[in-house]
Parts: structure tokens; C-alpha cells; sequence
């Protein structure tokens, strides 16, 4: 298998991201790969639980999944290749299979979480993150959004942190995670593997006592303090209706929290930040399947923003990476330019589904 790792151990599947290099970036092989060993594992009764933890160029741990591979999305969505729609249309089905999947999933989530490594571990059963863990939805920096089922957890994050989160792209190290629902418990970096070989140390004992008792060590973690961003003008501001409101509330607050909050909110896709807003919002009433449905059609209009006449380059995603990872300038060409600029005709295309029912590529999920 290409840059998966895996072996049956004691009952437990255990999988291994192995692609450190690009810090265990998903590519179209790896989900597929990912998809197939975790529905031969679902229906095997010798298998009852599965954890899962990325590697670096040093051996396992130290980084988790970086996402997608953006450089990949660049190169297809320009050249117009329809990998391009499978990644995201198999990405999703796979999100979708650990989100709903029958027998616990144990993420070790060490170093950096983003991205398509959030879709792969929030499903857990059991999120798991270290001192050293950098978890975040950073999509709105590349004209993209926060997908991967993230209109689903992120929209059910306490108060308004989810907009807030989805917004921003802010980073959570480690603990800060556990702050917004988004892991469950912290551990010394150093403890990772002695945890990870204690779901299959004792074959003696059931696997459902194995990870009765990780769950027992996992209890003794310290009180976890409330990160600093998490700001109490968070609810309130990020509550507000629009990003036009959210913009003048934050510059309104006079607080260094919001001066820093806008400024963040200014280098942002203005086009994709209110994409963003209403995505989050329409989430959190959604089922797992249909959010992700409609992320499906999210990611069909940014690479093909119709509606606006622009596609392959000239997409806000595209220039967004291009930025980014290709050419690196850090300075993207948004367009509109500003947040004052954008009308609601430009951002409801993008909710307009271009599939009818059971033509849907998801249409099957449940």
C-alpha cells in the first residue's frame, strides 16, 4: 500500500501514515487505500478496534496528517483532470465511513493535524493529542473552506468558536484542542508509544478492557486551562449575521484581540470568508451525510466558480495555493478584494448543488 502502513495486532488494526516527507499529506492513493482497509476491517470479527497515527522522518509520531495535497489540487484543477473531483468525492466517502464506523477509532493525533488530518480523526471514537499537536482549519488562506465534514464538527463547537475557527484558520496546540470539543484528552509526547503498545501488550486481556484501561490512564490528565484566543467577544462578535458585521464589530472592540482578529480576517479570501460563515452555519443542522453533500458542491464551485466565469487559474482556490505553496509570494490576487465587495449573488451559487438526487456522487451515503 502507498505510504500506509498497517498490521493486525491482538485484535486492533493499526494503521500508519507514512508519507513524512510531505508530513503524511493525503494523496488520492492513500484514501483509497485508507477506504478499502477500513471496510475489509469492519466486517472482519477478528478485528474489534482500530487506532491510527501518522510518522516522521525519524520513525512513528511527530506529525499526523498535514491535509490534502495541495500541490496536487493546483496541478489538476489547471490541467482539468477529473482526479481532481474523485480525491474530494473519496476523501468524503471515507470521512464519512470513520465518522459513522462500528467499532472504536483511536487517533493518535502527535504534531500537525489540518486539513483532511482533522477529517481523519474527528470521527474518532477517541482523539488523542500531545504538547506537540498543531490541529487547525486553515482553508480560508488558500480560498478554500473548512471541508472534510467540517461544516458538521465544526459547527457543533461551543458558542461560536466553529465560525470563529473556520474563519480564522487559527492554530490549537495541543490541549487548546480539548477547549472546543475538538480532542479528548492530552499526553506527554513522550508517553505515545508506550499508549499505542498498550492496546496490544496484553493479549490476555479483552480488547474492550485494553482500551477500558488506556481510557483509565487518560483520566489522571490535568485540568485544561482556557486558551488565550479563546476569547470572550468570541460569542458574541461571531454570532453576528454577517462577515460585514463581524468586520465592523471587531473594529469597533478597540480590544489587541480583535485589532489581531480582523487583520487575520483582511489576509483572508473575502469571496470564501462568507461562503465559510454560511457553510458553518448550515452545518450545524445538517446530518453528517448531507453536510458533506453539500461540501461536495462547495468544492465543485471552487474550482469551477461558473456563476462568476472563472475556473482552473483564474479560481480562487487555485490563486489561493498558487500564493501559498507554488510560487510562495504570500500575496494573493482576490477577487472581489474586499469583504464590503462581495454580494450575496456571488456567494449562493455555491449552495446550488450541480447534481439532481441519486446522481449525487455522495447520494448513497446514509
Amino acid at each position: 500500500m502507498s505510504n500506509i502502513q498497517w498490521q493486525i495486532d491482538a485484535g486492533i488494526g493499526l494503521i500508519t501514515l507514512d508519507r513524512p516527507k510531505a508530513l503524511n499529506a493525503l494523496s488520492l492513493d492513500m484514501v483509497r487505500d485508507l477506504h478499502s482497509l477500513l471496510t475489509e476491517w469492519q466486517g472482519n470479527p477478528e478485528i474489534e478496534a482500530v487506532a491510527i497515527r501518522g510518522s516522521n522522518k525519524m520513525g512513528p509520531f511527530g506529525a499526523f496528517c498535514a491535509g490534502g495535497d495541495i500541490r496536487f489540487f493546483h496541478e489538476a484543477a489547471i490541467t482539468n483532470d477529473p482526479a481532481l473531483e474523485d480525491f474530494f468525492t473519496e476523501e468524503y466517502s471515507l470521512n464519512h465511513l470513520i465518522f459513522t464506523y462500528p467499532k472504536p477509532y483511536i487517533a493518535f493525533m502527535d504534531g500537525i493535524v489540518m486539513g483532511g488530518g482533522m477529517g481523519i480523526s474527528q470521527g474518532a471514537s477517541l482523539r488523542i493529542v500531545t504538547e506537540r499537536s498543531k490541529l487547525a482549519m486553515p482553508e480560508t488562506n488558500i480560498g478554500l473552506f473548512p471541508d472534510v465534514g467540517g461544516g458538521y464538527f465544526l459547527g457543533r463547537c461551543p458558542g461560536a468558536s466553529g465560525e470563529y475557527l473556520a474563519l480564522t484558520g487559527q492554530l490549537m496546540l495541543g490541549a487548546e484542542a480539548i477547549a472546543v470539543d475538538l480532542a479528548d484528552a492530552v499526553v506527554d509526547s513522550t508517553d505515545m508509544p508506550a499508549l499505542w503498545d498498550s492496546l496490544t501488550s496484553d493479549p490476555e486481556l479483552t480488547v474492550s478492557e485494553r482500551i477500558e484501561a488506556l481510557h483509565d490512564t487518560l483520566e489522571t490528565s490535568a485540568e485544561i486551562a482556557s486558551p488565550e484566543w479563546l476569547h470572550p467577544s468570541i460569542d458574541s462578535i461571531f454570532a453576528l449575521e454577517t462577515i460585514k458585521d463581524i468586520a465592523a464589530a471587531l473594529e469597533n472592540d478597540g480590544s489587541d484581540w480583535a485589532a489581531q482578529t480582523l487583520d487575520v480576517l483582511h489576509k483572508r479570501s473575502p469571496l470564501m470568508l462568507h461562503v465559510v460563515l454560511k457553510q458553518i452555519r448550515t452545518g450545524r443542522t445538517l446530518s453528517l451525510a448531507d453536510d458533506l453533500r453539500m461540501e461536495l458542491d462547495l468544492v465543485h464551485h471552487c474550482f469551477h466558480t461558473e456563476h462568476l466565469g472563472r475556473s482552473g487559474h483564474s479560481s480562487e482556490t487555485v490563486e489561493g495555493i498558487r500564493a501559498l505553496a507554488i510560487d510562495k509570494d504570500h500575496n494573493p490576487a482576490w477577487k472581489p478584494a474586499h469583504i464590503n465587495d462581495v454580494t450575496p449573488d456571488m456567494v449562493e451559487p455555491f449552495f446550488v448543488s450541480p447534481w439532481t438526487g441519486m446522481t449525487h456522487p455522495l447520494a448513497l451515503l446514509k
